[in-house]
């Protein structure tokens, strides 16, 4: 298990969480209702409800938002969505899989299909991407809840895999909130997030994600394939978009170009 720093992200990851605001309470107000409808409305009995709230209070989402997506799903509404996968890659070979909640699959196609075609990619068949990406808990804390060790130690008792820290933000990027994020094996995700709870309270955020066994360096090409991303994020039916390029130093700089 290694810590490592990623401040060549946070420029970038800053700018994107500004940009997804206006559509993130209701990506996540979708993911609660889902959940609460598939396993019901008690999040002590409904892990993955437990999950979706969680992730929720941690972007800030209103505890009355929460509370009508709860209902809403509870009362059957939701009942009509489809959770869909597609595979895909972008410029430069890039690997991107792309998570779909809709009640509406052949607009879901339709829209993610347009995406990558407008914007230089290529949308595969299933499994043309995802056998290079592991599927992984990944749990967050802020910075303030302990230093490295401390975080690499509770990590390391709890069963988690890895550990990666954010460096503080410097007063440029005050309003970002850099973390300490954990990694896990899927089937462990709520164990060691029980555990780690035990000793630094209630996570930022706890999610299942895709994540890159290897990551590609491609300066050259980082602006399409941040276009192209954000074309997939800006569809509707799009919950969570996942690719395996590095946001090295170098790929930084080209944006600034």
């Amino acid at each position: 298990m290694a810590g490592h720093s990623k401040w060549a992200n946070i420029q970038h990851r800053k700018g994107r969480q500004d940009k997804a605001r206006s559509k993130l309470f209701s990506k996540l107000a979708k993911d609660i209702a889902i959940a609460s409808k598939i396993g019901g409305p008690d999040p002590d009995m409904n892990p993955r409800l437990r999950l979706a709230i969680n992730n929720a209070k941690g972007q800030s989402m209103p505890k009355d938002n929460i509370k009508r997506a709860v209902d809403k799903g509870a009362g059957g509404d939701g009942a009509d969505y489809e959770e869909i996968r597609y595979e895909g890659f972008g410029p430069a070979g890039i690997g991107l899989i792309v998570e779909c909640s809709t009640d509406n699959k052949n607009r879901a196609a339709m829209e993610v299909r347009t995406a990558f075609s407008k914007n230089g990619g290529n949308l595969g068949e299933t499994g043309s991407v995802a056998f290079m990406f592991d599927q992984v808990g990944k749990i967050e804390y802020a910075l303030a809840v302990g230093d490295e060790d401390a975080v690499m130690e509770a990590a390391i008792e709890a069963g988690a895999d890895d550990v990666e820290h954010d460096e503080a933000a410097d007063d440029q990027w005050a309003e970002y909130e850099p973390v300490h994020t954990v990694y896990t094996a899927r089937d462990d995700l709520g164990a060691v997030a029980s555990e780690l709870e035990k000793v630094f309270g209630e996570a930022k955020s706890i999610n299942l994600i895709w994540k890159a066994q290897n990551e590609m360096d491609v300066p050259e090409k980082a602006g399409t394939v941040l276009k192209l991303i954000d074309a997939l994020e800006d569809c509707d039916d799009v919950q969570n978009v996942y690719h395996n390029m590095e946001l090295s130093e170098a790929a930084m700089a080209s944006l600034e170009d």
